[in-house]
């Protein structure tokens, strides 16, 4: 039969409530919490969480919903969210949407049920302006995406700032017909701007292309733009998903990484830097990004009257 606190209270010889208020670390006599703690340990009692969860309003967990969980960027900065969230005795339930709006709204109604602590969320395309919008029962911090701000916090990378600074590069390096390869979500159609910002101040026509979600795409787009009298002399891929695709479609079209072809793009995988002679990307600031978003969490359990807040940080470019 299972261990109940009655059990634990009558081997620690204290009443069941005490025993409950210890556990709830709600009483701090000494005498008494070690007489507790030993009988959990000689009992092998284990608390029941969902019993815990319906009487607190904060059971100790926070939602982490992220876009893509194949994507290192996204796994990069759970990694740092939970890092962050051990520290603080919290847990997390990791959730992934694959782009998907319907998906996002059942994980988002989970969270709420589930009483968790917080939500940190990389919204979809069609679910970026709801979730902005919506009001939630717990606190919410938006990170990668952020199309407006008006109820929740975000964290953001300077998306066109990031995607220009590799039309540059590619110009100074002699590159005329640049193309660039983006992914449809709101970091997309920011990284988008940037490109066509950057090509029409160079006096140059933009050839941009938004790919839809999933891996064979970018490959399927590299065949069809090299078919061409005016083949692309460089690709700019918008995340390192679509940068790895294009990579893997080179080799096996047999092109030469840089000679044939030049790729660059976002998100400094380990890869680009032995791929070919190094491809060119925009580093994001996963850890700082992950900080971030569990520092706005964290003040908002605190403060939820606090104002908005957004962050806006800066990638850095790796030259190869």
């Amino acid at each position: 039969m299972a261990v109940r606190i009655k059990d634990v209270a009558r081997v620690a010889g204290v009443s069941t409530a005490t025993a409950s208020r210890v556990l709830a670390g709600r009483l701090v006599n000494p005498e008494m919490v070690a007489a507790v703690n030993a009988a959990v340990e000689q009992t092998g009692y284990r608390p029941n969480l969902i019993a815990r969860r319906l009487r607190s309003k904060d059971n100790g967990t926070i939602g982490l919903i992220v876009a893509d969980i194949c994507n290192p960027f996204f796994t990069a900065v759970s990694k740092k969210v939970e890092e962050i969230a051990f520290a603080h005795d919290l847990r997390v339930i990791l959730c992934n949407t694959d782009e998907d709006h319907e998906k996002e709204k059942m994980h988002l109604r989970m969270m709420q049920d589930e009483r968790v602590a917080g939500v940190i969320i990389a919204p979809s395309l069609e679910g970026v302006e709801w979730v902005a919008q919506a009001s939630f029962d717990v606190p919410l911090v938006l990170f990668d995406r952020a199309a407006s701000l008006r109820r929740h916090d975000a964290v953001v990378l300077d998306n066109h700032s990031g995607c220009a600074m590799l039309v540059d590069h590619l110009f100074r390096q002699g590159k005329r017909r640049i193309t660039a390869l983006l992914g449809g979500s709101t970091t997309g159609i920011e990284r988008l701007a940037g490109y066509s910002d950057a090509m029409v101040s160079l006096g140059l026509t933009p050839d941009a292309h938004v790919l839809p979600h999933g891996q064979n795409h970018p490959r399927e787009m590299l065949a069809t733009l090299l078919s061409r009298d005016e083949a692309p002399e460089a690709i700019i891929g918008s995340d390192g998903v679509i940068l790895l695709e294009l990579a893997r479609a080179s080799v096996a079209m047999g092109l030469r990484i840089p000679e044939d072809l030049v790729l660059a793009g976002f998100d400094n995988n380990p890869w680009t830097e032995v791929f070919g002679g190094g491809v060119t990307v925009v580093e994001q600031p996963v850890n700082e990004i992950g900080q971030v978003a569990m520092e706005m969490l964290l003040a908002r359990r605190k403060d939820a009257d606090a104002p908005v807040r957004k962050t806006v940080l800066s990638g850095r470019l790796v030259t190869r």
